[in-house]
C-alpha cells in the first residue's frame, strides 16, 4: 500500500483449529506462507498510543517494512515504506507529524509479534481482496498471548463484497469481528489491560465532518467497545464487562435515534431490533448487580439481608450466564458484522433525493447543534415537575437525560465553548434520577424473584429502606434539574 492511503480491513478472531477450514472455504488462488516478525515502538510516555497511532517494523520475505497506522476500527490511515538498517527511519513524514524531534529520539521497542501468515489474493464480486490467516504470539516482556486471526483486506474496488465474503466464511467457522489490531493487543499486555472491560472512549469528531461522517465515527467507536467486551465475556464472566457492553449498546442505539433523519433506510429497523435484543440479554444481569451492590452499600445495622443474599447470587449467576451466552452466539456475531456493514456501506449513504443528500452532507456541527437543542428541550419538558412526577415520569426523564448526555459527550469536540459544565450538570441529573430508578427496579426484582419466608421479609425491609430514601433523592434530582436549566448550552453561538 502506498503511503497515506486508508487501510480497509475486517479482522476476525478465530480458533486455531478452524483456520484451515476458513482458508479452504475462501475463493481459490495461490496461497503464500511466510514467517513475520513485527517489532512495535512507542515513547516511554506512550505518546503514540494516546494518539491512536501504532508504529512497527515488520521483517519477512527478506524485507523490512516500517508502517505507521492511525485510527481504530474498519478504516485506518496507513503509511509504510521499505527501510534498511536495524532501526527506525525517523524521517517518515507521518511520524514527523505525530511526534516532535525530541520525542522521536525516545522511541524504542515495546513488544514483538511473531506469526506464521498464510495469505491469498483473489477477486470476489468484482472486488480485489486479500485474505490473511495469522497464527502466532504477541510477546511483551514476560507476558504473552496467542494470536489466531483471519483478516480480509480490500485491495481494490468496493468494500460491499468483502462483507458478503465475511458472511460466507462465518458459516464455515465462528468468526468474531474484532477492531483491536496487534498493536492494541501488545499494548494491553504491557499495561495489563488486555481482556479488561473496555470503557467508553470519545469518538474522534472534528470540524469538517459531515453529519453522515459524524454518525459513522460515533458508531465505529461504540462497535469497538461492543466487540471488545464480547471478547472479555467469552473468556470469563465480568460484572464490569456486562455493564460496559450494555453502555456501548445504549450509546449506539441513542446515536441511531439522534441521526434518524440521516440513517433511516430499510435495514435500520432490523439493526435497532438486534441491538435491543443484545441490550435485553444484559438487562437482568445489570439490574441484579445494581440491586446487590445497593444492598451491600446500605448503612443500616437493623437490616439483616443474610437470608436474601444466596438467592440473589443464584439469580445473578443465571442472568450473567445468559449475557455470556448471548455474546458467544451466532446472533451476536451476525449483529456486529451486519451493523458494521450497515454503518460503512448501508443504503442510507446513497438513498433518497436532494433532501436526503442535504441532511447527510450537512456540516456536523450544524447538525449537532440542532440535535442537542432538540434533546435539551425534550428533557426540559419531561423533567419540568420531578417532585410531582411518578416513577414512570421520572424514568422517562432519566432516559431523556441519558440521551442528552450521550449526544453532548459525542458532539463536544465540534464546538469551541467549554462543554464540561453542561455535561457535568446533565450527568448529575442522570445519576439522581438513576438512584430513583434503582429503587423502583428493586421493587420489581423482588416480585420477579418470587421470594418466600425470611428471604421475602428481608427483601421487603430492603425495599422499604429504599422507599424511605426517595424524598432525599427527589430533592437531589430537582436541585440537579435547576442547575442544568441554568447551565449555558455550549452549542449555541
Amino acid at each position: 500500500m502506498s503511503a497515506g492511503e486508508d487501510e480497509i480491513e475486517l479482522k476476525f478472531l478465530c480458533e486455531p483449529a478452524d483456520l484451515a477450514a476458513v482458508l479452504a472455504a475462501a475463493p481459490p488462488g495461490e496461497t503464500q506462507e511466510k514467517a513475520l516478525v513485527s517489532t512495535y515502538y512507542d515513547t516511554p510516555q506512550g505518546d503514540l498510543r494516546k494518539a491512536r497511532i501504532s508504529l512497527r517494523i515488520r521483517e519477512g520475505g527478506g524485507k523490512r517494512v516500517q508502517t505507521l497506522k492511525r485510527g481504530d476500527g474498519f478504516a485506518r490511515e496507513e503509511h509504510e515504506q521499505t527501510v534498511s538498517g536495524d532501526g527506525l527511519d525517523l524521517s517518515l513524514p507521518a511520524l514527523q507529524d505525530a511526534l516532535s524531534p525530541a520525542k522521536r529520539k525516545t522511541l524504542s521497542p515495546i513488544f514483538t509479534v511473531r506469526v506464521v501468515r498464510r495469505q491469498r489474493t483473489f477477486e470476489f464480486g468484482g472486488t480485489s481482496i486479500e485474505l490473511a490467516v495469522d497464527e502466532g504470539v504477541v510477546q511483551a516482556g514476560e507476558r504473552s498471548r496467542r494470536i489466531s486471526e483471519v483478516e480480509l483486506e480490500l485491495k481494490g474496488g468496493d468494500c460491499t463484497p468483502m462483507f458478503e465474503l465475511a458472511r460466507q466464511l462465518s458459516r464455515t467457522a465462528p468468526l468474531y469481528l474484532s477492531f483491536d489490531g496487534k498493536a492494541t493487543q501488545g499494548q494491553g499486555l504491557i499495561d495489563g489491560s488486555d481482556r479488561s472491560p473496555r470503557h467508553h472512549d470519545k469518538a474522534p469528531l472534528a470540524r469538517g465532518l459531515t453529519a453522515a461522517g459524524a454518525f459513522q465515527a460515533i458508531a465505529r467507536n461504540t462497535l469497538v467497545q461492543i466487540a471488545a467486551n464480547g471478547v472479555v465475556l467469552r473468556e470469563a464472566d465480568s460484572v464490569e464487562a456486562v455493564h460496559q457492553l450494555r453502555v456501548a449498546v445504549r450509546r449506539l442505539r441513542s446515536a441511531i435515534s439522534t441521526f434518524n433523519s440521516v440513517t433511516d433506510d430499510d435495514h435500520a429497523e432490523s439493526i435497532k431490533a438486534e441491538l435491543k435484543w443484545l441490550a435485553g440479554a444484559c438487562d437482568e444481569a445489570r439490574d441484579l448487580d445494581v440491586f446487590a451492590e445497593g444492598a451491600a452499600a446500605l448503612d443500616d445495622a437493623t437490616l439483616d439481608l443474610a437470608p436474601l443474599a444466596p438467592i440473589v447470587e443464584v439469580a445473578r449467576a443465571r442472568a450473567h450466564a445468559k449475557a455470556c451466552a448471548a455474546v458467544a452466539s451466532g446472533r451476536f456475531r451476525d449483529l456486529v458484522l451486519d451493523t458494521t456493514a450497515w454503518v460503512e456501506t448501508g443504503a442510507w449513504l446513497t438513498i433518497g433525493g436532494k433532501a436526503s443528500a442535504k441532511r447527510r452532507d450537512m456540516p456536523a456541527e450544524k447538525f449537532a447543534a440542532k440535535a442537542l437543542e432538540r434533546r435539551r428541550k425534550a428533557l426540559m419538558k419531561l423533567a419540568g415537575d420531578l417532585k410531582g412526577a411518578d416513577d414512570t415520569g421520572r424514568h422517562d426523564a432519566r432516559i431523556a437525560a441519558k440521551k442528552l448526555r450521550y449526544s453532548a459527550e459525542a458532539f463536544a469536540p465540534l464546538f469551541d465553548k467549554d462543554s464540561k459544565g453542561f455535561i457535568r450538570a446533565v450527568k448529575n441529573l442522570q445519576e439522581e434520577l438513576g438512584a430513583l430508578n434503582d429503587a423502583a427496579v428493586a421493587a420489581e426484582l423482588v416480585e420477579r424473584l418470587r421470594l418466600k419466608g425470611a428471604a421475602l421479609a428481608a427483601a421487603r425491609r430492603l425495599v422499604a429502606a429504599r422507599e424511605a430514601a426517595k424524598p432525599k433523592s427527589v430533592k437531589g434530582a430537582v436541585k440537579a434539574m435547576t442547575q442544568l436549566a441554568a447551565a449555558p448550552p455550549f452549542w449555541i453561538i
